[in-house]
């Protein structure tokens, strides 16, 4: 088990060359028809579009179909996604529509046809969004599978409209278009919630002549609001068309079974895109959930006069965060979401899992992540940009997850699926700016120190690096002690790589093939 450790004087160098990388930034309003993959790390696009989410209401019930959290519910689940991966692929091919990120159970697209030069542009593209809506309902209730116990998808779509900036999510070979702004968050924000249906906001449900309503959230379109969308939109696509060309594509090339083996750590080695649903990753981890609060206001408070900024603070931020991630404590990035970041950490082996010292390593993250933050603000801010009043909020808990590649051969997503993945997510929404918070089975497991930082309430606000080390090296955390050895006298690494506490009690091993 290596040790992890945060580093200010690191930090800060890597946040040098980050932040004079983004110094001269171009923003420029988007041209019909061009390309948004690969966009320079320095540019933006502004762009009037429409943005849809998609949330698939029951991948929880999926998760939780079985009593214990074993391979069966994990292999449910994967294939209940690939499925409906499949046929969302197909139906945004035939709709033009494009895809900007499938994050498990969320699909977030944007419609930017017809443009503004034609007429009455917003309102087409509003329609046509909501019957693009409609037909992944309709499909999705289709595309389950009963001799798998597989459910068809429960989908609740949000749609809102307006003027974002599109910027390069992701770094090296896993690029794809990120936008920023108004109309993706409340999009996203209509499609959270209980309930099945097609969700605008008002700005949206005005551009196509609806009236507004009290409660947006709480008011789906009706069965004649869609139908006229679907005729003034007149896609083209039906739902059997593309339940027969899904199924033809599941005879070609069939899911087949999913096989799960142990990952050694650290899980920053792990080749994410040699993965596939034969050979999957599973094992006993932790996961984190870092969002930059408040950026949506950032972002409208800036579009228009000061976008150069914005594209700088979140090159730099995510950057930094992703580097403590994968370079500080050799987690794994799954993805950038926005402007959250979702990771992986583990410690141990590939078949038994160090449960305290992986929490305790994590809890180190979470602080440095916020050490970075700050200090990323801090710098930035010296240099006279605008950050904004931002903050950042983390989640994280601990569980067997499943990792994998799943959907068309060829366009394949990247995904993580377990209880606390999204657990960890939930804890990070309940945190504002300035807190993070750990789920309850890492509360359960981790040490008297882990415990204590977090309190009984299990959220905690200004937990930086020093406050973490300090707190559990005071406890008599190995990890922590190993880690603040490492960190505060550097020309002892044989000390700082030692313990004389043996944590083999608290190893668990966990079978990748057992069922539930």
């Amino acid at each position: 088990m290596g040790t992890h450790t945060w580093k200010h004087e690191t930090a800060q160098a890597r946040l040098k060359k980050s932040i004079e990388s983004v110094e001269d930034v171009t923003v420029v309003d988007y041209v019909k028809d061009t390309s948004l993959e690969n966009i320079p790390k320095t540019k933006a696009y502004r762009m009037d579009a429409v943005h849809m989410y998609a949330d698939i209401l029951n991948l929880d019930a999926m998760l939780e179909s079985t009593a214990f959290e074993g391979t069966q519910c994990h292999q449910r689940t994967l294939r209940f996604l690939d499925l409906h991966f499949r046929a969302v692929h197909r139906i945004l091919r035939a709709t033009d529509a494009r895809k900007v990120d499938f994050h498990n159970q969320r699909l977030h697209t944007f419609i930017a046809k017809p443009y503004n030069s034609e007429a009455n542009a917003e309102a087409k593209r509003i329609r046509k969004a909501v019957s693009i809506g409609q037909l992944i309902i309709d499909v999705l209730a289709e595309t389950g599978d009963s001799d798998e116990l597989i459910e068809n998808a429960k989908v609740r779509i949000g749609i809102d409209s307006g003027k974002a900036l599109a910027v390069n999510n992701g770094r090296r070979s896993n690029r794809e278009p990120l936008f920023l702004g108004q109309p993706a968050n409340l999009a996203a924000k209509m499609s959270a919630g209980p309930a099945v249906g097609i969700y605008l906001t008002n700005n949206a449900r005005v551009a196509i002549g609806l009236a507004k309503v009290d409660d947006e959230k709480g008011t789906a379109l009706t069965s004649a609001e869609i139908e006229a969308c679907q005729a003034a939109a007149d896609i083209g696509v039906s739902k059997d068309y593309i339940v027969s060309e899904w199924k033809k594509d599941l005879e070609a090339t069939p899911i087949g079974t999913f096989e799960f083996s142990g990952h050694t750590p650290p899980l920053s080695k792990l080749d994410i895109a040699a993965l596939s649903p034969a050979n999957s990753r599973r094992q006993e981890l932790a996961s984190i959930y870092a969002d930059i609060d408040g950026f949506t206001a950032y972002v409208a408070d800036h579009v228009d006069d000061n976008a150069e900024d914005v594209v700088r603070t979140l090159a730099v931020v995510r950057e930094e965060l992703d580097h403590v991630l994968t370079s500080d404590f050799e987690g794994r990035r799954i993805r950038f979401i926005g402007d959250c970041i979702h990771g992986l950490m583990c410690e141990g082996t590939a078949q038994t899992t160090d449960t305290v010292a992986t929490i305790s390593d994590a809890a180190l993250c979470v602080g440095a992540l916020r050490s970075s933050f700050e200090l990323a603000l801090e710098m930035l801010q010296e240099e006279a940009v605008e950050t904004g009043s931002l903050g950042l909020a983390i989640g994280f808990e601990y569980g067997p997850t499943a990792t994998t590649r799943l959907g068309m051969k060829g366009s394949r997503t990247r995904c993580s699926v377990s209880r606390a993945v999204r657990a960890s997510e939930k804890r990070q929404l309940v945190c504002d700016g300035t807190q993070s918070a750990i789920g309850e089975v890492a509360y359960k497991s981790a040490s008297e120190g882990v415990r204590k930082l977090f309190g009984a309430n299990r959220i905690t606000s200004n937990l930086d690096y020093a406050e973490v080390v300090e707190a559990l090296a005071a406890s008599k955390d190995a990890t922590a002690r190993a880690a603040k050895t490492e960190a505060f006298a550097p020309s002892l690494p044989a000390i700082a790589k030692s313990s004389n506490i043996d944590v083999r009690p608290h190893m668990r091993a966990i079978d990748p093939h057992r069922h539930d």
